[in-house]
């Protein structure tokens, strides 16, 4: 999960309230909509080529937050990071389309199928017979074994973060011959698709000792189009190189270069010639397009810029735009025959000739800086993931399901995705399922389980719970809690005088996302630079952990102190037993969040004009997960989960009942919300049981609809992926869905154009 985001598969799955029976669930049988998923609502951003039209050869700088903690993409603090370095190393037998469905990767495998059912389930899987490890090794059975063994949770000794799929295996065995493995099964499993994807070699897994210590800063031995060269913590940066055993189509580049760059550096990094492309945030999005001339909406056709095969463009090359692009520093040095920091001493040797202090200096250095990211396009699509709106059912008046009716029946979805996504020229269609994304097979809109914006509703829900406006309200003591949750008390990064603690709605001062709305556009100053929190947190995201807590990194949102009410709210707080109900809003603080604090701000809105008052916390960003989400201290907050292929495997964890511990408290595994039923795990029991996939698809749904008339989380929008690219990358950019094809990537020939591709704005 992440503040904002979330986090990727293998990171997420690291990791006592009853629905009640007298409302009306319309949609339990779940609709068919089959055509609800065929394509996904905005289409991947790549400038996609043809491979003959890239040139072979160069290194790609890409960002990435930090160097990983761990190369071993199944323990606990392996992040986005790790992922990517495991998608261009390791083998995978499945990887996702455009869509997010899963299809056989061909590099790997020949074929994959369920070759028996009774009395066990049986999976033969038949492996391309070039496919080998890096020490000359043939991939097989042996390996799949030591996988298995390794995840399946029998043997504490293994610090696994996950064990789904492969606690249901009984057995694995060599087949007909060493290109064939066969799988049985103790128990039917659904998602049998998602296992063995990335696959290590058995020197990894096949000791406790080498799966928790053996791939944390090295993988000796790989088989992907690339192999890993060097981890340097210390310069921040992976270093991928060819694998010189590939079987597949050759590599395109001859190096990756993963280099850890914070999110609010890097446009600086860019602009310095340090990256070739780097996922940022809407700001400086806004600031190359504005480099490159243009305004409205973010543009999504890909540049068709040349390149060499280099890290950088070639000198004077021309743009799509027919301009030419001026040299960095490096450029400049290369040219002279100078390293850079010669280049560099060459340019402070010169600085008594030039003029560069002051506000002078300032506007000239950010003027260079701006004509730099004109060599960049900012390439777009929506991320695999959504923001929600969690609501806390475990005390206070959201363990009241009418109150949580209440809050999402308040909420205009549509309104919401368009502060987010209307800016960014991406569509602004609200998700209606917890479980899928639009494009993927298990889609269907669902919200209709819990039904649409109507004030009317929501508040006659909240009458029927007790609350009423003008109830006699007992004066609290300043320590005492309105009626919201308990909650400790915000930590703050603010100014002194500033507990970080207020209630929306005091008076008639602007909101700060107002503020941030009226900033001119055109104003591409360096202030303007943000980070992101990843999604999250990664939250624990782990972040939800580091995956999906580091799954993402969230960015923080909050409502400003002294926002206004908005015309026609409710007049007077609702009130039973004499307190006011006010819901603690606990959001993070951190930069790169104007995007969430406007959404915060339109919430509270909402949520006033149907009697409901939100006290908003901000906290820390490294408080905000661990402190608060995790621990339930908070009533509303915003963050963001990934969509999967396998939601049934992936989302059980998410939102199966609460059930108590053995030392008393409550396991919650990652249902932050404390919102769960019976039923909903009965579904998700019968979906990854199932070998029918149509029947699979249709207990999803319904186990969707039944989260909806839960109201413990609402879908509101699908995270936009912006990146920066430099122009003439071509198969790289916003990869949507798609698992990245990593021997297919690099820069083009001169004179060669890539296919367009445009997002879809509609």
């Amino acid at each position: 999960m992440s503040h904002d985001g979330v986090g990727l598969r293998a990171v997420m799955r690291s990791a006592a309230f009853l629905t009640a029976g007298v409302l009306a669930v319309p949609l339990l049988s779940a609709c068919s909509a089959d055509d609800e998923g065929d394509r996904p609502a905005a289409a991947q951003d790549i400038a996609p080529a043809s491979r003959d039209q890239v040139a072979d050869g160069g290194t790609l700088r890409w960002a990435v937050d930090a160097v990983p903690e761990t190369l071993n993409a199944f323990q606990a603090d392996a992040d986005a990071a790790t992922s990517r370095v495991a998608g261009a190393v390791l083998p995978s037998m499945y990887r996702l389309d455009a869509n997010g469905r899963p299809q056989i990767n061909p590099a790997y495998l020949e074929s994959a199928k369920v070759v028996g059912t009774e009395p066990k389930q049986v999976v033969l899987y038949k492996l391309n017979q070039q496919a080998v490890w890096s020490d000359g090794r043939e991939i097989g059975a042996a390996d799949f074994a030591a996988q298995w063994r390794a995840l399946s949770g029998k043997d504490s000794a293994y610090w696994t973060a996950r064990n789904a799929g492969y606690d249901r295996i009984e057995k694995i065995e060599r087949g007909k011959n060493n290109l064939e493995v066969r799988v049985t099964f103790a128990r039917p499993y659904a998602d049998w698709k998602s296992l063995f994807s990335p696959l290590y070699p058995k020197s990894v897994m096949g000791t406790a000792d080498s799966f928790n210590d053996g791939a944390r800063r090295k993988l000796k031995v790989s088989a992907g189009p690339f192999a890993v060269k060097k981890v340097d913590v210390k310069g921040g940066q992976v270093q991928l190189t060819r694998n010189p055993r590939w079987w597949g189509s050759p590599t395109k580049l001859s190096e990756i270069d993963l280099v850890a760059v914070a999110r609010d550096k890097r446009a600086t990094a860019l602009a310095a010639d340090e990256l070739d492309m780097a996922e940022i945030d809407p700001a400086d999005a806004e600031r190359i397009t504005a480099a490159r001339g243009r305004s409205g909406p973010l543009k999504g056709a890909s540049a068709t810029g040349t390149q060499s095969p280099g890290t950088g463009r070639d000198k004077g090359d021309k743009d799509d735009s027919g301009e030419k692009t001026g040299k960095s520093k490096d450029e400049k040095a290369r040219d002279d025959g100078k390293s850079k920091s010669e280049s560099d001493s060459d340019e402070s040797s010169d600085g008594d000739e030039k003029d560069t202090s002051g506000a002078e200096g300032s506007k000239a250095k950010a003027a260079d800086q701006q004509a730099a990211l004109s060599a960049f396009v900012v390439r777009k699509s929506l991320e695999p993931a959504y923001t929600q709106l969690a609501l806390n059912g475990s005390e206070g008046p959201l363990a009241d399901e009418r109150v949580r009716r209440a809050v999402a029946r308040a909420l205009d979805r549509k309104e919401l995705a368009k502060v987010v996504l209307k800016p960014l020229g991406l569509p602004a269609e609200p998700v209606g399922s917890h479980l899928a994304l639009i494009g993927q097979a298990a889609y269907s809109d669902n919200s209709g389980a819990l039904g649409g914006q109507d004030t009317a509703e929501a508040r006659a829900l909240l009458a029927d719970a007790g609350w009423v406006p003008g109830g006699p309200v007992t004066e609290q003591k300043k320590t005492e809690k309105a009626a919201g949750s308990k909650g400790k008390k915000a930590d703050t990064d603010d100014s002194p005088g500033d507990d970080g603690t207020y209630i929306v709605g005091e008076d008639n001062k602007p909101s700060e996302a107002d503020r941030d709305l009226r900033k001119d556009p055109k104003d591409h100053t360096g202030a303007h630079e943000r980070t992101s929190a990843q999604s999250g947190i990664q939250a624990d995201e782990q972040q939800a952990g580091k995956q999906y807590a580091k799954q993402g990194g969230a960015q923080g949102a909050y409502a400003p102190k002294g926002t206004a009410a908005p015309a026609g709210a409710a007049s007077g707080a609702l009130a039973k037993d004499g307190k006011p109900l006010t819901l603690r809003f606990v959001l993070p603080s951190g930069q790169g969040s104007e995007s969430l604090r406007a959404v915060a701000d339109r919430i509270a809105q909402m949520l006033q004009r149907i009697g409901i008052r939100t006290d908003i916390s901000k906290v820390s960003d490294a408080s905000y997960f661990k402190d608060h989400i995790a621990s339930g201290q908070y009533d509303l907050a915003l963050y963001s989960w990934p969509g999967s292929a396998y939601p049934a495997t992936d989302a059980r964890p998410i939102y199966s009942k609460p059930v108590p511990a053995a030392d008393g408290s409550l396991s919650v595994e990652q249902n932050y919300t404390r919102v769960g039923t019976d039923q909903v795990d009965q579904l998700f029991d019968q979906a990854l049981s199932t070998l029918d996939e149509g029947e699979e698809r249709s207990l999803v749904r319904k186990a969707d609809a039944r989260i909806w008339a839960a109201a413990g989380s609402i879908p509101l929008y699908q995270r936009p992926q912006l990146t920066a690219v430099r122009t003439g990358l071509a198969n790289a950019g916003a990869f949507g869905f798609q698992t990245p094809v990593y021997e297919d990537m690099g820069f083009l020939k001169k004179g060669a154009h890539p296919v367009a591709s445009p997002s879809k704005t509609g």
